[in-house]
């Protein structure tokens, strides 16, 4: 096929499929062993410096931030994050100086909490670089192929924008029709994590509620590091094997984190902490207003269980639970 056009976004993610496979089959297991872990032995053994990364949920609801925390609690460098709705996660790993690269669908805001004061600062001063952009449909379809063990997705999605402009894409003539279409390419981030409900210790997943992209997402992922609200026995997961979207052999960890997602919002289980949101958000205006939270939310505790206590402990998320059970009976 001959390209008609292409763009000027860096191309990041993308593994050749037949590599990936043997990768995978090289170094992904499909026996039951048990995989518990810490979240700092998680993050610790997967996650490297340089790696391309990227977070389950959306915005800020079922987001894994027990790792996000970690990951800058460990300091990690020049990662290169999916930017595909990515709000509170994105914008902490980004102040933090943990990821300088970003491909964007959505970014550097908070939804109706209006923009992301730190990681817009470090887009503008150049330590923060946007490498591409794309749409959200476009990120999805990535996943897609990179799951399917396909080079590219064929889509009429950014034709004739901007967005296609500033992709990683490229415009072909499609050998059916004779028209112009768009070829998306696939994406296998190195490490991705993501936040679910309940999990055994194999890493069979289930997740209550809109799964998003994270179907796609877990099968495209070189690593995944599953947190969890809680881990049950085999025996649950298997009374209801249906509700497994993530199965066990694309698992590599499996860390039972409770309230793992706060301060975001977990679907049937606890509400945002907007009073949190909020205190970052006022003190990320400012460079130093970034450290004064690091140290005391991140770098002054040993680990997420100890951020809980700091930020209201059982009390706070038991009202964060009843707001989101009162929801759910109005809704």
């Amino acid at each position: 096929m001959d390209i008609i056009d292409e763009g000027k976004g860096k191309l990041v993610g993308w593994s050749d499929p037949d590599e990936h496979r043997e990768w995978v089959r090289k170094n992904k297991s499909r026996a039951l062993v048990d995989k518990r872990m810490s979240v700092k032995d998680a993050v610790s053994k997967f996650i490297k410096d340089g790696d391309f990364i990227a977070s389950g949920g959306f915005g800020h609801v079922r987001v894994s931030m027990a790792i996000v925390y970690e990951i800058i609690r460990q300091k990690k460098r020049n990662l290169i994050m999916v930017g595909k709705t990515a709000v509170h996660d994105i914008d902490l790993l980004v102040a933090s100086g943990c990821v300088n690269e970003v491909e964007v669908a959505y970014s550097f805001g908070h939804e109706l909490r209006g923009l992301s004061p730190a990681s817009r600062r470090k887009v503008q001063n150049g330590e923060c670089k946007v490498v591409a952009e794309i749409t959200n449909a476009g990120y999805q379809w990535r996943f897609l192929a990179g799951m399917m063990g396909i080079p590219f997705i064929p889509a009429r999605n950014m034709m004739g924008t901007d967005t296609f402009k500033k992709s990683s894409a490229k415009m072909v003539k499609c050998p059916f029709s004779g028209k112009n279409i768009v070829l998306i390419p696939s994406a296998n981030p190195d490490v991705v994590f993501i936040h679910v409900h309940r999990s055994d210790k194999y890493g069979n997943s289930q997740i209550e509620g809109i799964t998003v992209e994270d179907f796609e997402l877990a099968r495209s992922a070189k690593r995944l590091i599953i947190t969890c609200e809680e881990i049950v026995d085999e025996e649950v997961i298997r009374e209801k094997p249906y509700h497994t979207t993530i199965p066990f052999y694309f698992v590599d960890a499996v860390v039972e984190v409770k309230y793992g997602s706060h301060p975001g919002n977990m679907p049937y289980r606890y509400y945002f902490d907007k009073e949190h949101i909020k205190i970052w958000l006022d003190m990320s205006k400012t460079d130093d207003g970034v450290k004064e939270y690091l140290d005391k939310y991140v770098y002054g505790v040993s680990d997420f269980y100890e951020y809980l206590k700091l930020v209201g402990g059982e009390e706070k998320m038991k009202k964060l639970s009843d707001i989101e059970k009162l929801n759910f009976r109005e809704g």
